[in-house]
């Protein structure tokens, strides 16, 4: 299992639209997270950014977020969340969460 963390930017004119799609994921989109080996998965906000943490149970990451990535139904949620996002400006090309060093873990 590896750990993730990861951070990006949320438009505060967004944050209550954000907050309301986040209290009811679409369960395809929630289905596409397990079927990528995906668990443990938090999303937190604060100030206008937003911190994700998971735990990858997968042998390989980047096949599986393309398989993510394939999904229909998580390209229509990416397409109503993304706009309401703000990426950071210096981050790799091809990211758009930015990943985070861990710096710490106490299990």
């Amino acid at each position: 299992m590896t750990r993730y963390g990861m951070v990006i930017g949320l438009k505060p004119e967004t944050e209550q639209k954000y907050k309301e799609y986040h209290a009811a994921v679409w369960p395809g989109v929630l289905a596409t997270i397990s079927k990528c080996n995906i668990r443990n998965y938090s999303i937190f906000l604060r100030n206008h950014t937003l911190y994700a943490y998971f735990e990858y149970h997968g042998t390989n990451y980047a096949a599986d977020m393309a398989r993510m990535a394939e999904d229909k139904t998580t390209q229509e949620w990416w397409a109503i969340m993304e706009p309401m996002q703000s990426p950071d400006p210096n981050r790799k090309q091809g990211e758009w969460w930015s990943p985070m060093e861990e710096v710490f873990h106490l299990d």
